[in-house]
């Protein structure tokens, strides 16, 4: 027996308010089937919630007193949203290129963030100025080509560079057994650490400690990985196989065919990855500060809730209210974490 779920006809694409297309690209929704005001409904509309994620983190950037470069990160976030809401709605060059561009200069403040940290002031100004050489050679070269494939290029290397040294950094500055001892070695502080890291105790229960902040990084890095590289996964299948796409939108008609917009998809996966690595790169900073017991991770539930790192004084007296199931384990480490034995009912 098949079941058939009620739905609409999709409306024909059509002329729109913004026409004519000027951009270099046109995605795989159908333009100006829903509303003559926006050419892509779905991929304009799921920029709110890339936006919602950016405000979110400067409000906590604001509360709970995390270093401004993190703050300039989200506010290059809500540019990223604002940027592509506009060029989705509208199909113009211009708001392409603020749509794309500010994915490469959010991507360098990141890279300044995970390279400039506790380095000297003439190699932190001689970074800044690379940095903003790279993304002015980035955008004339990008606007002189035209071609998308330059920018996603360019975008991925500079978010991987980040990603890896930041990986990189977590490890040399956490695990225990990486952490290295002894005299001091070429490029390296008289503690035998590498220079961006901070010096960190030897006795047992801050090792404990910064195993258990270690392990709840990891997970917050695979989930936030994961979801992103799924969304690049989704907006590639959309890229490939958009004539088939469009076929099966049209057969199960709307509602339902918006669930099939593999564009849209890509926003709010790549958005909550996106999120999730500068949450990460927040703790880790407050981490290589020193401030290990000041800030722990809140994050309730894996599946149902956003991580965000608060300071221990922010922390809510009836924590049990923030202990799932999916969540108890988490708030379990950050009492281990935050040196305090917290009895989990």
């Amino acid at each position: 027996m098949t079941i058939h779920f009620p739905s609409v006809a999709y409306p024909p694409s059509g002329d729109g308010y913004w026409n004519p297309v000027t951009s270099t690209l046109n995605w795989c929704e159908e333009d100006y089937y829903a509303t003559t005001y926006a050419a892509e409904i779905v991929n304009t509309v799921t920029n709110l919630y890339f936006m919602y994620l950016a405000i979110r983190g400067l409000i906590s950037c604001r509360r709970d007193q995390h270093d401004t470069i993190f703050a300039i990160a989200f506010a290059g976030f809500l540019v990223v949203g604002l940027g592509s809401f506009l060029f989705h709605a509208t199909l113009k060059y211009p708001m392409q290129l603020v749509d794309e561009l500010s994915m490469i200069y959010t991507a360098c403040i990141m890279c300044y963030a995970t390279f400039a940290f506790r380095k000297s002031r003439p190699f932190a100004i001689a970074l800044c100025i690379a940095l903003i050489a790279l993304a002015l050679f980035i955008t004339l070269y990008y606007h002189y080509l035209q071609d998308p494939t330059f920018h996603q290029n360019a975008y991925a290397l500079l978010t991987t560079i980040a990603v890896f040294r930041s990986m990189y950094v977590m490890e040399v500055s956490l695990r225990p057994s990486r952490r290295l001892t002894g005299g001091a070695r070429p490029g390296r502080n008289e503690d035998g650490q590498p220079p961006e890291v901070h010096k960190l105790s030897d006795n047992k229960t801050d090792d404990q400690r910064n195993q258990k902040i270690l392990e709840s990084m990891w997970r917050l890095v695979a989930c936030g990985l994961s979801i992103f590289l799924s969304g690049f996964v989704i907006w590639t299948l959309d890229n490939e196989y958009c004539s088939i796409l469009r076929d099966w939108r049209r057969q199960i008609g709307l509602p339902w065919g918006i669930f099939l917009e593999g564009h849209g998809w890509w926003h709010l996966m790549t958005g909550t990855g996106a999120y999730f690595y500068i949450v990460w790169a927040i703790w880790l900073r407050h981490c290589l500060s020193g401030k290990h017991d000041d800030y722990h991770l809140r994050w309730p539930s894996l599946l149902f809730s956003l991580p965000e790192i608060v300071r221990v004084s922010d922390q809510p007296k009836n924590t049990d209210t923030y202990q799932t199931n999916s969540g108890r384990h988490l708030l379990n480490d950050v009492g281990v974490a935050n040196g305090a034995s917290k009895k989990v009912r």
